[in-house]
């Protein structure tokens, strides 16, 4: 008795919606980050705070996270100015590191779900 199967590969298309879902995936998980950061952005009247980003450029796949204020990289780097409780320095490389875990499981989740 002789069986016989036939496989079908979609290749491109699985390659497109893998690529779709990372995508997705980046822009929820730079949002997260955003979020994150924004909770310990030094305030004073919220003008940093509201210039925050979450950016994604979907050919390379690289998501982005910015404040884009004048003072911006100097709040974020100097380490001797005083800040309201909950609010500090390095606002935005600390839930960077902090995150890094979740980051990578939303991205995931949403590879995993766009191939389904």
């Amino acid at each position: 008795m002789t069986q016989r199967a036939r496989l079908r590969w979609n290749g491109d298309a699985i390659l497109a919606a893998e690529r779709q879902g990372a995508a997705r995936g980046l822009r929820l998980a730079a949002e997260h980050v955003l979020e994150v950061s924004r909770r310990r952005v030094p305030i004073e009247e919220a003008t940093l705070e509201r210039s925050g980003t979450a950016t994604v450029d979907e050919p390379t796949l690289t998501a982005a996270v910015s404040y884009d204020t004048p003072y911006a990289v100097r709040q974020h780097e100097e380490m001797t100015y005083r800040h309201d409780a909950g609010r500090t320095a390095k606002y935005l490389e600390a839930p960077m590191t902090e995150e890094a875990g979740t980051v990578a499981e939303i991205i995931a989740a949403q590879v995993r779900r766009s191939l389904r």
